[in-house]
């Protein structure tokens, strides 16, 4: 043991170690339990509580993972063993047990922690897919990630997606009784179930991603944290499934992204758009990273005789910037070309206002402002806010001030989110393009 940390300094280590380490935690138990997600995630909060009554007073451990995951199964195994007595049913162990792959012995709590000091990687990736799967709504698979898989609190989760505590505690408690009652197993899927749920998995990640990159709401333009639990996520992800082809796209389309980060917002914290972006700001760690998971990408895509996959494509649009050094060096037609074919990929309405955006850029205002037009005439994009944005700055640059402060001033009466409303109020007062 370390030496004893002063209570405060204690509890922010725990808090940081608890981000990293709860989603082992969590899956081995629940493997212990035979898929029983929402007692493990119970039993996992114990041997938090236990760790911020135990660690101030003696010290954090030399391997804290390892003492969390010790004290979650002993009281997994008191959890068992209760439950045995109360069914008086003695084959019950013995079933506990085969579940596990051990046999039952007098003194079976050690042989049990033995036994599930494997597969760790097996472990994780069947929490992923059962706190992603397509049962639950969408807003539940993300908080249960959040909570499961990122070992967010209640309260933090809340403060992201700026909900009522309540809110996130019933959606939580919800998703765990529907995995109960539709009786989800604890495993990782095969063949196309697998295939189909892997897009679940992916989708809830970069949900998560987004919701930091660009929030959707409150007074911050960004949440970096939930970036960087969505890139570890991925990362994660990636050393489970590393044949995955859209695995590693998805990083890729991250790590370019998150990339910008510090170039996204004055010091004042006013949103900096793409185009404005000081581009040396960008961090060339992430690109480089970015860039060679794009380029495994495209390697395990060609292996299969596949095309690029939607992540595949975005990441590819996302490297174009990067690549570019100033944004006038920008490849557009080939941006415009890559929205073609994600078009192809993945039919949208958003996906189509982007192309709008590259065609815009690549071969005038005008081509790009019919493309809008014909979406908002198609009303599929009524309400979000980004469209009259785009079509604003599409009239600013053929001269139409007049009807591009109109647009502005729409998009800034439909963002929830202060900061990017402050912008595009802004930019009808100034008529700035």
């Amino acid at each position: 043991m370390s030496e004893p940390h002063d209570t405060g300094a204690t509890h922010r280590a725990i808090e940081a170690i608890w981000r990293i380490e709860a989603a082992s935690v969590v899956a081995k138990l629940a493997r212990m339990l035979r898929g029983d997600v929402g007692t493990a995630e119970e039993l996992a909060q114990d041997a938090l509580v236990a760790a911020l009554e135990d660690w101030p007073a003696h010290g954090v451990p030399a391997n804290p993972g390892a003492w969390l995951m010790a004290t979650g199964k002993r009281r997994a195994i008191d959890r068992l063993r209760h439950r045995t007595m109360a069914e008086r049913e003695i084959g019950a162990i013995g079933q506990d047990m085969d579940a596990l792959g051990t046999s039952v012995e007098p003194d079976f709590a050690d042989a049990l922690i033995d036994a599930m000091d494997d597969d760790i990687g097996d472990d994780l990736l069947r929490l992923i897919f059962t706190a992603c799967h397509p049962v639950l709504p969408k807003e539940a698979r993300v908080a249960l990630t959040l909570r499961l898989l990122c070992g967010l609190g209640i309260e933090e989760i809340a403060r992201a997606f700026l909900a009522p505590v309540p809110t996130i505690q019933q959606r939580i408690v919800r998703a765990k009784r529907a995995l109960a009652e539709a009786r989800v197993p604890f495993e990782v899927p095969h063949g196309a179930e697998r295939d189909a749920r892997l897009a679940s998995v992916l989708e809830v990640i970069y949900l998560v991603f987004n919701e930091g990159y660009a929030a959707t709401a409150g007074d911050d333009w960004m949440r970096p944290a939930l970036v960087d639990d969505a890139l570890r996520l991925g990362r994660v992800l990636v050393g489970l499934a590393p044949h995955e082809s859209e695995v590693h796209a998805l990083v890729a389309l991250m790590e370019i992204q998150a990339s910008r980060i510090a170039a996204r917002a004055a010091a004042n914290g006013e949103p900096i758009l793409l185009l404005d972006q000081n581009r040396a700001r960008w961090d060339p760690l992430l690109i480089r990273r970015g860039l060679a998971a794009l380029g495994r990408a495209q390697q395990l895509a060609d292996a299969k005789g596949a095309g690029l996959g939607a992540y595949a494509l975005q990441a590819a649009i996302a490297a174009c910037h990067a690549r570019a050094l100033s944004a006038e060096a920008t490849d557009w037609p080939r941006i415009a070309a890559l929205y073609d074919a994600l078009a192809q990929v993945l039919p949208s309405p958003i996906v189509e206002l982007n192309r709008a955006v590259a065609v815009a850029m690549a071969y005038g205002a005008d081509e790009g402002l019919a493309i809008v037009d014909r979406l908002q005439a198609d009303g599929v994009l009524d309400g979000y806010h980004l469209l009259p944005s785009v079509r604003a700055d599409l009239l600013a640059k053929l001269g139409r001030h007049d009807e591009a402060r109109a647009e502005w001033l729409r998009a800034a009466g439909m963002t929830r989110n202060a900061r990017e409303k402050a912008l595009l109020m802004k930019r009808a007062g100034s008529g700035v393009h």
